[in-house]
């Protein structure tokens, strides 16, 4: 019998978000004019609760339409609703939350025992369960809404790393983020004196539109911390030993399920760094970043004198493989065609294809300004076409006498469950052009 999923209320999460507003540094204000990786603490006093429950309450709901739309769009994330309002505020400069994006919070595709998510993310419990019985705790439900010292400080990503910029992260404000990767929990749950644990869910990047890539994905963290006693009979320093166990304990679980490769890579959070590549439709896909873990990390958290091995799972990206799914974007499918393909505990049911319908390709130019990123384009057209776009390409860019740079984007839109029609292909790329022209402040060519 699998172990029982431990899970932290959000509202418990959202208390130490608030609490350390004052910690974490906001990005620096030219990022937000560009275009606009949990907690177990437990308050006790009654006014804490208060407190929180008035956070997370709905403003009072206006009458007529308005009040079903705001009752609609509350979401509920570890038995907590949380309102459209706390996510998505249109009036804050520092939040680029889209609606497309409040609109996957909840959805939780790693806890659907018959999606092929929740499939691989059971298969690896599994694993962990008969190979280390008892050592690893786990869990699923975890609060996608963190701090920014949670999701940058905590893992020493650098004040001037990309990855915090507003065109790579979520901002909810300027002190929380959604959360860029699991390991947003690493440091609150090694405070809580965890030692040996698995943290699996949702995590969000403004990312490009491709077949392997979404906005939202999928990632199981896991973390073991060795005492000196662990290594000190074996001949090697800490972090050789845990290197080598950490390589030992992923050859394991990998080389039964696909081809792999070990490359050495770099990460802030840990060194040495690897990645393991899993060989996909002839060429090698990273799917998995690991290490061992920096010593200030434990430092900081009262574990100075052991070691310790962390690594970031990508399952969409396994599940694609495993399963033989095309494209990333079939995981949110509801169509039964799609989810009647998979049951509970059958790892590797090879997806059949049921949807034959061509590509749609529209071309779109335009001279680009010095704000300009292509994350952001990626952005303004899916908060159009959602998930009707396929992909978005630069195919061709110039630079005039006068300076100017033209880019050209091939945009390609397909259903996975139906035909679209000419007059709604045309239709949305009229209101991507209009949406680039006004959001993007470029000159259509």
């Amino acid at each position: 019998m699998r172990p029982l999923i431990r899970t932290a209320r959000c509202w418990l999460l959202r208390a130490r978000v608030r609490a350390m507003a004052t910690l974490p540094m906001a990005p620096p204000a030219a990022a937000i004019s560009s275009f606009t990786t949990r907690s177990l603490y437990s308050p006790s006093s009654r006014s804490h609760r208060l407190l929180l429950a008035r956070f997370f309450s709905a403003a009072p709901a206006p009458a007529g339409a308005r009040a079903l739309r705001a009752a609609a769009s509350a979401v509920e994330v570890g038995g907590v609703k949380i309102a459209r309002e706390d996510v998505v505020k249109e009036n804050d400069p520092t939040n680029n939350v889209p609606d497309t994006i409040f609109s996957k919070i909840g959805l939780q595709l790693h806890r659907r025992d018959n999606h092929p998510l929740g499939i691989l993310k059971n298969t690896v419990y599994d694993y962990f369960d008969k190979n280390f019985t008892g050592q690893f705790d786990k869990f699923d439900d975890l609060c996608p809404l963190v701090s920014v010292k949670q999701n940058f400080d905590d893992v020493l990503v650098p004040s001037d790393h990309v990855s915090r910029s507003y065109n790579d992260t979520y901002y909810v404000d300027g002190q929380t983020v959604l959360r860029c990767h699991t390991s947003a929990h690493q440091a609150e749950l090694l405070r809580d004196g965890h030692t040996h644990f698995l943290v699996t869910g949702d995590v969000y990047r403004r990312d490009s539109i491709d077949s392997t890539h979404y906005p939202v994905f999928h990632q199981m963290e896991g973390f073991r911390v060795f005492s000196p006693d662990e290594w000190s009979g074996s001949g090697m320093d800490g972090t050789a030993y845990a290197a080598a166990e950490l390589k030992k304990m992923l050859e394991g679980l990998a080389r039964h399920l696909f081809e792999m490769r070990w490359v050495d890579t770099y990460f802030p959070f840990t060194n040495p760094s690897f990645e393991l590549e899993i060989y996909f439709q002839d060429d090698w896909l990273e799917v998995l970043g690991c290490g061992v873990t920096e010593q200030e990390i434990l430092k900081r958290n009262g574990r100075s004198d052991h070691v310790a091995w962390a690594f970031g799972l990508g399952l969409e990206r396994l599940a694609m493989v495993l399963f033989d799914i095309p494209d990333i974007r079939l995981f949110w499918s509801n169509d039964k065609r799609f989810t009647s393909q998979f049951s509970e505990g059958k790892l590797g049911v090879k997806f059949k294809p049921f949807s034959k319908f061509p590509p749609c390709y529209k071309d779109m130019s335009f001279w680009i300004n010095d704000a300009f990123t292509e994350n952001n384009l990626c952005e303004v057209v899916r908060g159009i076409a959602g998930d009707l776009v396929e992909e978005v390409k630069l195919i061709d860019n110039f630079t005039n006498k006068k300076g100017m740079t033209s880019h050209c984007y091939r945009i390609a839109y397909r259903s996975m469950e139906r035909s679209l029609t000419d007059e709604e292909i045309n239709n949305l790329q009229l209101n991507v052009r209009e949406a680039v022209k006004d959001k993007l402040k470029v000159e259509l060519r």
